[in-house]
C-alpha cells in the first residue's frame, strides 16, 4: 500500500474506484466497505483508494471538540494496508479545505488528483462548502466528468456509526471484550518506551512505561489488562496497569506493561500493545505488600486466559 500524505504532490496516473471518510477504528463495519471497494476495484481494474482526512474535522471545525480517536492516524493506515488497500490518501484538513466548493472538491481531488472512475459512498454522504451537496450532486457531477458512483446502503452506514459509538462507549467502560468483538480485532496503544521511576523493579515486577505522543488518542478505562505485543518479531504478552499507581501515591497517568518472561532493553522504542482481557479496576492498596499480592494473582489470572486462549 501507499501512504499519500501531500495530495498537492500527487496524481494517480491509473483509474481508481475510491471511498471517502474517516474510519476510525476500522472495525468490522467499515472492513466490510474497505473489501468490498478491494474487490471491485479488482474485477474491474481500478485501484483502490481511501481518501481520509487528519486532523479529524471536528478537531478543526470545533476547536472545543474533546473527541478522542480509536486509532492514531498511523494505526489506521497499517490496518488499512492489512486489508490489502492499494492507496490511502490522507488529506490535510483546514478550513480553506472546508469552504472548498462541491464541485470544486470532486473536479480537483476525485477527478484530476485520483482519477476516479468509480465512487463508492453513503446514502447520507455529504460534502462541500457547508457540508451542502449529497450523493445525488454526487451522480450528477459523475455524469458530467465520467465517474460512476455506487451508494452504501442504509444498513451498512447504520452499522459503522452505531459500531463506532458502541467501541468508544465500550473503551470508556473498561469493556475490552466488547470493543474487540466491534473492531475485529484487539483495540491497541503504540507509544514509545520511555524511563519511568523504576517502582515496578522494586517489587520485581519490572515495566515499560509507553508514552503515547498522541493527546487524540482514546485512552480505555483505568485498570489492569492482559496484553500481548511483538518485539523484534518476536510475540510476548503481559498485563498492563492505566492509572495513577495510588497505592505508591502517584500523581500522574501512566500506561506501565509487566512482560511476562523477557528480559531486554527495549528503552526508546516504539511498540504496539494489543489488549487481549481486562482483569480488574485500579486500586489502592494497603501496603506494597498487599500490592504484590494483587500483581501474583493478576499474573496467574493472566497466564491461564493466555494458555486457554493461545496455546
Amino acid at each position: 500500500m501507499s501512504k499519500i500524505k501531500n495530495i498537492n504532490a500527487y496524481r494517480s496516473m491509473e483509474p481508481t474506484i475510491v471511498t471517502i471518510g474517516t474510519f476510525d477504528g476500522v472495525h468490522v463495519g467499515h472492513q466490510k466497505i474497505v473489501k468490498r471497494l478491494i474487490n471491485i476495484g479488482k474485477q474491474t481494474h481500478l485501484k483502490s483508494v481511501i481518501l481520509t482526512f487528519f486532523p479529524h474535522p471536528r478537531m478543526v471545525l470545533q476547536k472545543d471538540s474533546n473527541i478522542k480517536l480509536i486509532n492514531t492516524i498511523n494505526e489506521r493506515g497499517a490496518i488499512l494496508e492489512a486489508l490489502g488497500l492499494d492507496f490511502l490518501l490522507i488529506k490535510k484538513f483546514t478550513k480553506a479545505f472546508s469552504r472548498l466548493s462541491a464541485e470544486d472538491f470532486v473536479k480537483k481531488i476525485l477527478v484530476d488528483k485520483l482519477n476516479a472512475k468509480k465512487v463508492i459512498i453513503g446514502y447520507d454522504h455529504r460534502f462541500g462548502r457547508n457540508r451542502n451537496a449529497d450523493i445525488n450532486d454526487l451522480k450528477k457531477f459523475g455524469d458530467l466528468y465520467g465517474f460512476e458512483v455506487e451508494e452504501i446502503s442504509a444498513q451498512d452506514i447504520n452499522d459503522v456509526s452505531v459500531s463506532s459509538t458502541k467501541i468508544r462507549k465500550a473503551l470508556e467502560d473498561g469493556d475490552i471484550d466488547k470493543a474487540n468483538a466491534y473492531l475485529g480485532y484487539p483495540f491497541m496503544l503504540t507509544g514509545n518506551v520511555v524511563k519511568g521511576k523504576a517502582l515496578g523493579r522494586q517489587i520485581d515486577y519490572p515495566t515499560a512505561n509507553i508514552q503515547i505522543d498522541e493527546d487524540y488518542k482514546l485512552i480505555p478505562k483505568h485498570g489492569a489488562y492482559i496484553v500481548r505485543s511483538v518485539i523484534n518479531n518476536e510475540v510476548v504478552f503481559g498485563m498492563m496497569n492505566i492509572g495513577f499507581n495510588p497505592t505508591v501515591e502517584g500523581q500522574e497517568e501512566t500506561i506501565e506493561v509487566h512482560f511476562f518472561n523477557f528480559n531486554r532493553n527495549i528503552y526508546n522504542k516504539t511498540i504496539q500493545i494489543d489488549l487481549l482481557h481486562r482483569l480488574r479496576d485500579e486500586q489502592k492498596f494497603e501496603s506494597v505488600e498487599a500490592l504484590k499480592d494483587q500483581l501474583l494473582k493478576d499474573k496467574e489470572a493472566s497466564l491461564s486466559y493466555i494458555k486457554s486462549h493461545f496455546n
